[in-house]
């Protein structure tokens, strides 16, 4: 029997020590920090086969966690061998995801 893979959950972390992805959590509400908590658990449970409607794959390298309910958030993230780096959180108010949150996402892949 094999055993699963057990993904690291890494927030991204600027050079000059600021971790906005801590930052836009820490400020939503408990309800949807709880929502967070649980999709970030099941991400790091089930890793690439997270799917709909928890999580979807954006481009090559990039995948959105999305959090539903009154506040609809993503989570901009990546991995990188058994690690998973939340990049970016922006709150979803279209029903594309804009290109300016993917391009925040991708600039900060570079620095991880």
């Amino acid at each position: 029997m094999s055993q699963k893979t057990k993904f690291k959950i890494i927030l991204f972390e600027t050079s000059r020590g600021e971790k906005p992805v801590e930052s836009a959590i820490l400020q939503q509400n408990a309800s949807t920090k709880a929502k967070i908590a649980r999709q970030i658990d099941l991400l790091e449970k089930h890793g690439y086969l997270l799917g709909m409607p928890h999580s979807k794959k954006l481009q090559q390298d990039l995948y959105e966690l999305r959090i539903r309910g009154k506040n609809e958030l993503r989570i901009l993230y990546t991995f990188r061998g058994n690690k998973i780096f939340l990049l970016h959180v922006f709150k979803k108010q279209s029903q594309r995801t804009p290109s300016k949150e993917i391009k925040t996402a991708l600039s900060r892949i570079d620095y991880i």
